[in-house]
């Protein structure tokens, strides 16, 4: 495999961005980084030229449910066929989202990804699972089956192999169930990341879960009591805590724009995560869908579940997603992604990937200042643009 030399006007590095920078790619590592003038490469050495755009690391959406018609909590097997499409959209790094049912659809998540991709895939990858569920609020269940919801204290037996090792890569929880900081202090022990979310919790129940080792709040605001000013509720205390980090879904339908911009300012830099929270209706015309097994309705630009016409997920993508938190909130490009770059990698405890940095894997996009992206590379081989 011969090296890959990609310039761009600007280069996202962890700390700080480049201006007409260089990134050298060899044998699908980032090899080395510099000065566009500086960095040459070899006589095989294939050039890109980003010129007018911004090189960044690949985008990782934290919860996406499924896409392009296939739902991850009943199809799992169809993470590959989502997966493939990511890097349309900038993302090189998802964690697939199970709904709130029973063991069997979470095993199954689990068998899928021990199996590894199928031979010849190029997509993005799979960071392991995210259980949505089901030691969830009945109280702010959402699109959830409240058939399915269970308490820690009560739990079904696959709770006992939830870790890191077996593909487990974080947990979202309501904090005042029974047996949930209980459940939370043997999650973080096993490398799994916790989130509180769906929960009816009020200040002093949230930070309970945070002093026992939460460190996420899944889409803030969304399934879990409104932000008062004497009662803040699971959103304030994770907003006033510095070791969490929030997830927001920035569509303009889940969280109004002026809390988006609160929230941003409120959090900071380092502290907001950008997910999509997309459903399998992601990439796909208006029409019924599924979601856990119930029925949901993409219209226009929101995705509800079909009897009752509450907000179930999103068709988000990615570079949308970034875009909308933007405008909405005047943050810069560079700023932004490091919403869907640096802060899940550090959220996750990623070590091979997230930023651009020598010996990390080559997995990056090619945006352009108005945030549409314009490439993405896996391994440092282009899977999408102009390039493949």
């Amino acid at each position: 495999m011969s090296s890959i030399l990609i310039t761009a006007d600007m280069v996202l590095l962890p700390n700080r961005v480049m201006t007409r920078g260089a990134v050298l790619v060899a044998h699908g590592l980032i090899s080395d980084i510099g000065d566009a003038e500086s960095i040459k490469g070899g006589p095989d050495t294939r050039r890109i030229d980003g010129s007018g755009l911004i090189l960044s690391a690949g985008l990782i959406d934290i919860q996406i449910n499924g896409g392009f018609g296939h739902d991850f909590t009943h199809q799992a097997g169809a993470i590959w066929e989502v997966g493939a499409r990511l890097p349309e959209f900038g993302v090189t790094g998802f964690v697939p989202t199970i709904v709130t049912s029973d063991m069997t659809a979470r095993e199954h998540l689990r068998s899928v990804l021990a199996a590894g991709p199928p031979q010849g895939y190029r997509g993005a990858t799979p960071l392991g699972a995210h259980f949505e569920g089901p030691f969830i609020s009945p109280q702010a269940s959402g699109a959830h089956d409240p058939a399915y919801l269970r308490v820690p204290s009560d739990a079904d037996p696959d709770v006992a192999r939830w870790s890191a090792e077996t593909g487990v890569r974080m947990v979202t929880l309501a904090p005042e169930l029974d047996g949930a900081i209980e459940l939370i202090n043997a999650l973080t022990s096993r490398g799994v990341v916790v989130s509180a979310g769906h929960s009816a919790a009020d200040r002093d129940q949230a930070a309970a879960a945070f002093e026992a080792g939460a460190t996420y709040a899944t889409h803030l605001f969304n399934a879990m009591p409104p932000l008062g000013h004497r009662e803040p509720g699971l959103a304030g205390a994770a907003l006033a805590d510095p070791r969490v980090t929030v997830g927001l879904i920035a569509d303009g339908l889940h969280v109004h724009p002026d809390v988006v911009r609160v929230a941003a300012h409120a959090a900071g830099r380092d502290r907001v995560s950008l997910v999509t929270d997309a459903t399998a209706a992601l990439g796909m015309e208006a029409g019924r869908y599924v979601l856990g097994g119930r029925d949901v309705i993409l219209d226009r630009d929101s995705v509800r579940l079909g009897d009752d016409g509450r907000l179930a997920g999103s068709a988000l993508t990615a570079d949308e997603a970034l875009r909308s938190f933007v405008s909405m909130t005047n943050w810069t490009a560079t700023d932004a992604l490091a919403t869907m770059t640096s802060t899940p990698q550090r959220l996750l405890g990623l070590t091979d990937r997230g930023t651009l940095r020598v010996g990390l894997r080559a997995d990056m996009s090619l945006f352009t200042p108005e945030m549409s992206v314009v490439a993405t590379f896996i391994g440092g081989q282009p899977v999408h643009g102009p390039w493949r």
